[in-house]
């Protein structure tokens, strides 16, 4: 695995999001957003449906609005929330001792 360091626990909004900025050769952006159970979420930063920018969007439970069109995604599998179709690449996060990691390929 190839963990990054993100930022501390207490650097990510409660139900809200942080952008890992990564240029489009490396994939693009990743957004990482905490629920209200203090869960951590790695997602690509580009709702499946038109790109929106998944990190603008409202968290709520284990899901984010898209800002777009209001697409709800599954926030622990990028999967789009039925009636809705697509998918947007998840990352693995681990916190240790308070400090936030991705697993980037």
């Amino acid at each position: 695995m190839n963990w990054r360091y993100v930022c501390k626990l207490d650097d990510l909004p409660v139900l809200g999001a942080r952008v890992l900025e990564r240029g489009e050769t490396e994939g693009g952006n990743v957004a990482m957003f905490r629920n209200d159970q203090n869960v951590v979420f790695a997602l690509l930063d580009k709702c499946p449906h038109k790109g929106g920018p998944l990190s603008q969007g409202i968290v709520f439970g284990e899901r984010v609005a898209c800002p777009l069109h209001n697409w709800t995604i599954e926030l622990e599998s990028g999967d789009a929330v039925h009636p809705d179709v697509g998918c947007t690449a998840r990352f693995a996060v681990k916190i240790d001792n308070g400090d936030v990691f991705v697993d980037l390929p």
